[in-house]
């Protein structure tokens, strides 16, 4: 049993990565694959796993869905965007909600019923929206900001559906306003609770597990507190997602905020995976056969209708046609959400197993067709509404989460170096956003008014959080090895473009950080001392022109002439040494052309050759050696003392 279990884990696996691969060739979401896992997998298919089996792992799918969901709000955010977000978003979801609840009632279903399918239809896919969006560069258009500001209110208001469905399960025949209102304050006393938690004791716990600078204690205290703070709001009687964005919207106005959402995606893709091939599993295609024309019927409503309220709303604002139309189809599909609210309405018993069949299906439908109306949306508004938008329509922008379209600079890593290279970004007014693991000083920092937060630099989620696909540069200031050589490998695959500056202590690994991807290399000691040699040299009379030419052309030649030096008392043997070596009448070498040594073979370089009180640098291929000649040889200590062997001796 626990072999055929197994196997049936696997193979769901392997159909899951197969679907996924071959809808996205098409431009399809990995919902609809993961959904049509759930169809292979469940009773419609081979019948591996019911529904039931996969319920109570989907449901953490869900909490970690609402977790990150809730680090994205703040409120200077929603402040920024009141009026289209609580204007035209809560207008968006009451009149669809209305009209379709209606509709459902009209048609023979009982109140609550008709509530949670007006509510499930008035919501649109957050993710597909977005994703789309970003991808056709329409975020920062006009019918762009629409769109995000309905999404927002859509998400937001999943908040108080998700406190009313588990106290309506108590009582499925009628809705009274006393239930609704100790719902509502059953909330806000949660709410309450968790805002004290959330104030006094997360960013003391956080503060602590960031300052041991283990990653897995981080991600392990991430993934208790969306849980715990889940199983407090399910112990009141309200859903575990409600607890867990509540935790996530206390969390997201930390400096540790692109941190979480970086160490919770991958179990939370994982996890919504999962929850969406349960709801693949809710789809009795014998159901879905014999209620065609019904689901049919539905989608093209439920389309219609959203397109028709969207529509209408945006032209009562006074917004153009063009944009009030390609805004409305846009957000005319079903969303993810809705799937959570029909899974909870059955887990409750508030909905019945066939009517959800169907809305999911309407669901899964006018998702598979909402990428390509999203990409035409702006041509079919022009084919039915001729025209320009107004120019001010068009440059009227929010800022997103995540960049800028800017050119800036990723700093990784603030401290000393970090700091003084911000500071004269600063005054070059030069755009800049940096990582830092340290909480004390991302705190500090943060209360100053520096764009700086709190996040691993090696973790490919968190850079693209904070935008490094869009800098021109990015510049890795701290100095172990290992965290260099990651943060540089992550940042080199994000941004291919990006000029990537790395500070190290000496050369030791220049050519391995070259070849990395590391446009340049700056060894902090050899730096230094040019520093330090370009300052004598202007004292001595050097003009600075010349300085600044010798110091760039010892960069170039991987500073050739800040290695190999006269040893002293203490011989440093894992570092070049600079040794001469004076030919005598009887040496070997003598008569020999420099081509004619093997200084390969030897693992020394000849730096340079004195002859009569002159210095020959480099000496070329067919110098000839002579009596007196004095070659100065760059190598280790063995090394040298071997080439010295062979050059007297041969």
């Amino acid at each position: 049993m626990e072999n055929n279990m197994f196997i049936h884990i696997l193979f769901m696996l392997v159909i899951a990565i197969a679907t996924i691969a071959i809808l996205g060739r098409v431009g399809l979401p990995a919902i609809l694959a993961y959904l049509l896992t759930g169809v292979i997998s469940g009773p419609s298919g081979f019948h591996w796993f019911t529904q039931h089996e996969m319920h109570y792992v989907a449901e953490l799918g869900v909490v970690l869905l609402m977790f990150t969901l809730g680090l994205e709000f703040s409120v200077p955010r929603l402040w920024s965007m009141r009026r289209t977000v609580f204007g035209l978003g809560s207008a968006q979801v009451i009149v669809t909600a209305f009209i379709a609840g209606g509709v459902a009632y009209l048609l023979g279903q009982n109140l609550v019923a008709a509530v949670v399918i007006g509510s499930a239809i008035a919501l649109s896919s957050t993710a597909i929206v977005l994703k789309l969006m970003n991808e056709q560069g329409w975020l920062r258009r006009r019918h762009g900001e629409l769109s995000v500001s309905v999404l927002l209110f859509q998400d937001l208001a999943v908040v108080p559906m998700l406190i009313l469905l588990p106290l309506l399960a108590n009582d499925g025949s009628q809705m009274s306003l006393n239930s609704i209102a100790y719902a509502l304050l059953t909330g806000i006393l949660a709410f309450l609770g968790l805002m004290s938690f959330g104030k006094w004791v997360l960013p003391r716990i956080f503060d602590e597990v960031a300052r041991s600078r283990s990653n897995e204690l981080f991600v392990l205290s991430t993934l208790v507190v969306a849980l715990l703070t889940g199983a407090f709001t399910q112990w009141v009687g309200l859903s575990m997602a409600l607890g867990a964005f509540i935790a996530g919207m206390l969390l997201g106005e930390s400096q540790y905020r692109r941190q979480l959402e970086a160490d919770i995606r991958p179990f939370r893709d994982l996890l919504m995976g999962l929850f969406f091939i349960s709801i693949g599993m809710m789809l009795d295609f014998n159901l879905v056969m014999q209620y065609w024309w019904q689901i049919l019927t539905i989608l093209i409503a439920a389309v219609a209708l959203k397109i028709i309220i969207v529509y209408g709303l945006l032209k009562l604002a006074g917004e153009h046609a063009k944009v009030a139309l390609s805004t409305a189809i846009s957000l005319g599909q079903v969303g993810e959400f809705s799937f959570v609210l029909l899974a909870l309405a059955v887990n409750y018993q508030l909905l019945d197993t066939e009517v959800s069949t169907v809305l999911v299906a309407v669901a899964v439908i006018s998702m598979s067709f909402a990428p390509w109306l999203i990409r035409h949306s702006v041509d079919i508004a022009k084919k039915f509404k001729g025209g320009k938008p107004s120019k001010s329509m068009e440059s009227q922008t929010i800022t997103l989460p995540g960049g800028d379209d800017d050119d800036f600079v990723v700093i990784l890593g603030y401290g000393r170096v970090g700091q003084t290279i911000a500071r004269f970004l600063k005054t070059e007014a030069i755009n800049y956003i940096v990582l830092d693991l340290d909480p004390i000083r991302v705190t500090e920092s943060r209360a100053a008014g520096e764009p700086v937060y709190f996040g691993d630099a090696c973790k490919m989620g968190i850079l693209k959080r904070i935008g490094i696909r869009q800098a021109s540069m990015v510049v890795v200031t701290f100095t172990e090895e290992r965290q260099a050589e990651e943060a540089l490998a992550v940042s080199r695959k994000l941004a291919p473009d990006a000029k990537i500056l790395i500070r190290t202590r000496d050369d030791s690994n220049l050519k391995e950080l070259k070849e990395a991807g590391a446009t340049q290399v700056i060894p902090e000691s050899l730096e230094g001392s040019l520093m330090l040699v370009s300052q004598v040299l202007y004292k001595c009379g050097v003009p600075l022109p010349r300085i600044i030419k010798r110091l760039e052309s010892e960069r170039r030649n991987h500073y050739q002439y800040l290695h190999g030096f006269f040893s002293g008392t203490e011989t440093d043997f894992t570092l070049d040494l600079l040794h001469a070596v004076s030919l005598s009448t009887s040496a070997s070498s003598v008569g020999k052309k420099v081509a004619d040594i093997p200084w390969h073979q030897l693992e020394v370089e000849l730096r340079a050759v004195r002859r009569k009180g002159s210095e020959i640098e480099p000496a070329p291929d067919d110098w000839v050696f002579r009596r007196n000649d004095i070659l100065m040889l760059v190598g280790k200590p063995r090394s040298i003392e071997k080439a010295e062997e062979y050059l007297l001796q041969g």
